[in-house]
């Protein structure tokens, strides 16, 4: 098992920012994706999108730097989403309950329609193909519909 992990800044835009992540999160990692979230809210990013696709495993450890990363978003008025997390966190956020708490979605793509949609942001702010969907009607009653 590799303990290093990639975090780069793939998508910016207004208060929001979209983190892709690679490797494993876990006790060796966690704080690494921690202070690089936080350092990019404080940089004024208070709404991050976590591209957990390139993630093949986490443990209590990268659970627990999630929830820092949420608690510190929610003290700067920002939010949470993460993308694609894989199966066993997914299970993990459902056991603890967290997945009331901070937003999964499968794709980076519809997180980025969700933040639009529940943000003051406007559609501008999507990059092109995900601001075709809101316009393609694919946003219906509050929630986003996958594609």
């Amino acid at each position: 098992m590799t303990h290093t992990l990639d975090i780069t800044t793939t998508y910016t835009t207004g208060l929001l920012a979209v983190l892709t992540i690679t490797g494993e999160l876990d006790v060796l990692t966690s704080d690494a994706l921690r202070s690089a979230a936080i350092t990019v809210a404080d940089n004024g990013h208070p709404h991050l999108i976590l591209d957990l696709i390139g993630v093949p495993h986490c443990d209590s450890s990268g659970l627990s730097a999630l929830i820092g990363i949420y608690r510190h978003l929610q003290g700067a008025n920002g939010s949470l989403i993460l993308a694609a997390p894989p199966d066993r966190m997914t299970r993990m956020l459902d056991l603890t309950g967290i997945d009331n708490l901070i937003a999964t979605v499968p794709t980076t793509h519809q997180a980025l329609i969700h933040h639009v949609h529940f943000s003051s942001e406007p559609a501008s702010a999507l990059p092109p193909a995900a601001r075709q969907d809101r316009e393609d009607g694919l946003i219906q009653q509050g929630r986003p519909d996958p594609p």
